[in-house]
């Protein structure tokens, strides 16, 4: 790699480090936001967004003008575009920790809706694996990166049991619909962000090891480290 590369390599991934730090607090809040009852921290989220948008369009520039005067090639040429492809997650992340934000404000005019028990634990596996895979990114960790998947599919149990039980409260109250719909969408909010945080994950994977591993996690085994090659 060329000192100039380098250069610009490390002012790019310094630059997906911050927004990494941004959006996790923007996905922090919103939950918050959503289960605390924070009305103030749902308008702090939707403040923020402006700012990510900008930033992952310069990260964006960044990485297309890498691509254009550098031409890398190999691990050089893998970093970039996972990075083209983190960057676009992360913002989708913000886009989703907003909405969750809006629904946390139209269920603070319903302060009595008995919140499903199921979604506390839900937003806490769900944040834990953004934290994870920025983690296995930092790290090159490819180990971490398959725990977060893993732990892709308990966010969906969670997500199923909570629509169920706000069904079930509809059903008992018509009262409940409107702040049930805000709840169900506030879910599958949730849920849209561990799968994200799982794109990042295997986008980890394929930066370590090369290895596309999308479309194959039924091949893979619980506690095992790696996906296995083809």
């Amino acid at each position: 790699m060329s000192k100039h590369l380098q250069n610009d390599v490390d002012q790019l991934h310094r630059r997906l480090m911050a927004l990494f730090g941004v959006v996790e607090q923007m996905a922090d809040k919103a939950v918050r936001a959503l289960c605390e009852n924070q009305f103030e921290l749902a308008q702090q989220v939707i403040d923020t967004d402006p700012q990510v948008n900008q930033t992952e369009v310069e990260i964006e520039e960044d990485c297309l003008k890498i691509l254009a005067l550098h031409q890398p090639v190999a691990a050089d040429l893998r970093r970039v575009s996972t990075v083209l492809k983190i960057n676009s997650d992360l913002e989708r992340i913000a886009d989703l920790a907003c909405n969750i934000a809006e629904r946390a404000r139209c269920m603070h005019q319903h302060p009595y809706f008995p919140i499903p028990e199921q979604l506390t634990p839900m937003v806490r596996q769900s944040t834990l694996m953004v934290q994870m895979a920025l983690d296995s990114f930092v790290n090159s960790d490819v180990s971490l990166a398959n725990q977060v998947i893993l732990l892709d599919q308990s966010v969906d149990d969670y997500n199923l049991a909570v629509i169920n039980e706000l069904k079930e409260l509809m059903h008992q109250d018509n009262q409940y619909v409107e702040p049930a719909l805000h709840c169900f969408s506030a879910s599958r909010h949730v849920e849209r962000i561990a799968d994200h945080a799982e794109n990042i994950a295997e986008d980890v994977i394929y930066l370590v090891d090369g290895d596309i591993v999308r479309h194959r996690h039924e091949n893979f085994e619980i506690g095992s480290d790696t996906f296995p090659k083809e």
